[in-house]
């Protein structure tokens, strides 16, 4: 495993980080929950993220419960705030009242004194930027985060807040968690890569399978049983096209070549951004987390004439954002 700094600042984290959204506290009980945690970290894994509204909660606590068997300094936890965590007016967005109660619900299910990241779960409109920005640089003098961030903004966007942040001499946003993949380019590509090299904002990426799809399973359809067969994820079913499924099917023989699997390749493309500090993957059993681990040998094969056929296949056209 290798470790990369976060943007410009000091926290290094592992190039794949474990994710727990969808899986951990739903689909995955605690005791599978617990045998990835422990698997990835005894690869290297340092980096775990999670989220107030994953699972309504329960995948915090589940996890908090797994990471009590390793030391926490060795640990790089994070969680996000914005999605409604309860049927109050206040229960959501980005309010300070919303921010510090979350942080506190957060904190008690993880079990733990602090986060290393905090994520503002989307941007929100209805609040100020001062005051969102003011709330999290309270908590970072408060101890109960070390580094604060954004998930799904723009680059616009957090331009403004670091520049609010050096204004007011607050600490500025250091981390954006975004979608990215192979079939979803477009905000990375075209606004967030100049925001990390103008601000020093690191990138921790999630879907790094486009919600399975990277994977080559939907390639004859949505099996049963599937994500996508899920009455819950419908919405992901427009990821399936003919357009998608035949660049995949392009993609598999490359992979094919370098002998690994089309995840393996998806994972290891992503990594070939040193903007990226860390890829988030996700895992319903051990044997997953095992097999993308391997996307890391894959990286090196990943040679100048393999990556510009991959953009051949791509297209070399980010696509505009599906959700």
């Amino acid at each position: 495993m290798e470790y990369r700094r976060l943007g410009k600042y000091g926290l290094k984290v592992s190039e794949l980080s474990l994710g727990a959204w969808v899986t951990f506290g739903g689909q995955v009980g605690g005791d599978v929950a617990r045998e990835c945690i422990l698997a990835a970290y005894e690869a290297g894994v340092n980096f775990f993220d999670n989220a107030d509204m994953y699972a309504n909660g329960n995948a915090e606590i589940v996890m908090g419960e797994a990471i009590k068997e390793i030391k926490r300094s060795n640990l790089v936890i994070s969680s996000k705030v914005f999605w409604p965590t309860g049927p109050g007016p206040n229960d959501k967005g980005l309010s300070r009242k919303h921010i510090m109660e979350s942080v506190h619900g957060s904190l008690k299910r993880l079990g733990t004194d602090y986060l290393d990241m905090y994520f503002c779960h989307r941007y929100d409109p209805e609040v100020p930027l001062e005051e969102v920005v003011r709330a999290m640089d309270d908590l970072v003098h408060q101890g109960k985060v070390l580094y604060w961030g954004t998930s799904e903004w723009r680059g616009a966007q957090i331009s403004n807040a670091v520049a609010l942040a050096n204004q007011w001499g607050f600490y500025a946003p250091a981390v954006e968690q975004p979608q990215y993949n192979m079939l979803h380019r477009g905000v990375v590509e075209l606004e967030l890569l100049d925001a990390a090299h103008q601000h020093g904002v690191g990138l921790v990426v999630w879907s790094p399978l486009a919600s399975g799809l990277l994977t080559g399973k939907y390639n004859n359809g949505i099996p049963q049983g599937s994500r996508l067969d899920d009455p819950n994820y419908t919405w992901l079913q427009q990821l399936v096209t003919p357009e998608r499924i035949a660049i995949i099917r392009q993609l598999m023989e490359i992979a094919k070549e370098l002998g690994c699997t089309m995840a393996q390749l998806a994972i290891a493309w992503l990594l070939r951004l040193p903007e990226i500090s860390s890829v988030i993957t996700g895992a319903s059993r051990v044997s997953q987390v095992h097999d993308n681990l391997k996307s890391l040998e894959i990286k090196a094969k990943l040679t100048s004439d393999i990556l510009e056929r991959i953009e051949k296949i791509l297209g070399n056209k980010p696509e505009i954002p599906l959700f």
